[in-house]
């Protein structure tokens, strides 16, 4: 991983994909935006545009487990999109345990009182936003760059 890069978080979905970011020294997570998917060619474009203009230099993929910590059908398809994230940028790919982000995320929208509709806009990257300061605050950084494996807090 390249020093002195951004993280970018993925909440993926197979309509919407949440996006979030840390700041330049990796200590704080933000929401970004929400990508609504259209095909591969296009995707790859707008991944390819987002990690140079914002100077990131690891992805951290959402997985979805199961309650007992097993993987799923979900897990198979987030572990895809991460391979297929890896090859349109180049940049390497953690995974992160992802269970109950976006629950966690609804919770904190609609103790917001925001409206269905709003709550509906910002889920995706509220719930990026959760796994990637999870991942930066269980030391995943450090575990990356010592080769442990991802997906699991270390």
């Amino acid at each position: 991983m390249s020093t002195g890069k951004r993280l970018l978080g993925i909440d993926y979905g197979k309509a919407r994909v949440g996006l979030a970011v840390s700041d330049p020294e990796r200590r704080l997570a933000s929401p970004l935006a929400t990508l609504e998917r259209k095909d591969n060619d296009r995707d790859a474009r707008y991944f390819q545009d987002l990690v140079r203009d914002e100077e990131i230099g690891l992805l951290v993929v959402g997985l979805p487990l199961h309650n007992d910590g097993r993987e799923g059908i979900l897990a198979e398809a987030a572990r895809k999109y991460g391979e297929w994230l890896h090859d349109v940028t180049g940049l390497p790919v953690a995974f992160w345990d992802e269970r109950f982000t976006s629950i966690e995320a609804e919770e904190h929208l609609r103790g917001a009182g925001l409206t269905r509709a709003k709550r509906k806009q910002r889920r995706d990257r509220l719930a990026a936003q959760i796994i990637l300061q999870g991942f930066i605050d269980a030391g995943g950084l450090e575990a990356d760059s010592a080769g442990a494996a991802a997906g699991q807090p270390p």
